[in-house]
């Protein structure tokens, strides 16, 4: 059961992390991340307490039995970095066409 209980703490890590970008991308809808910034103060506490209620629901004892979630090493936080990433980088390289060739094909099958 502990195999199981872990491959729940981490399916449920990743999809926090690939929240990141989500929410993230979801600030603006052309402009860059790197136009716009991360002024947004509620918005980084809620990524930051987003981030620590997963810590608290992986780490804390006896959640095992309740969630059926177990303590995960932190290298097993790292593997869904990735697909944030490209989650990320999808949306700039996205933006960066919005921006360049306005009321063509991208912005009319992507903007929503």
């Amino acid at each position: 059961k502990i195999l199981e209980y872990t491959c729940h703490s981490a399916f449920f890590v990743s999809i926090v992390i690939v929240q990141w970008a989500d929410v993230i991308i979801c600030k603006t809808r052309k402009l860059s991340v790197f136009q716009q910034g991360m002024n947004n103060w509620v918005l980084n506490t809620g990524i930051l307490f987003e981030t620590a209620l997963a810590a608290f629901l992986c780490y804390t004892p006896g959640l095992d039995k309740a969630l059926r979630v177990y303590p995960l090493r932190f290298w097993w936080w790292l593997p869904a970095l990735p697909f944030s990433l490209s989650i990320w980088i999808y949306d700039e390289c996205r933006r960066v066409l919005l921006r360049r060739y306005p009321g063509g094909w991208v912005e009319q099958e992507t903007y929503y």
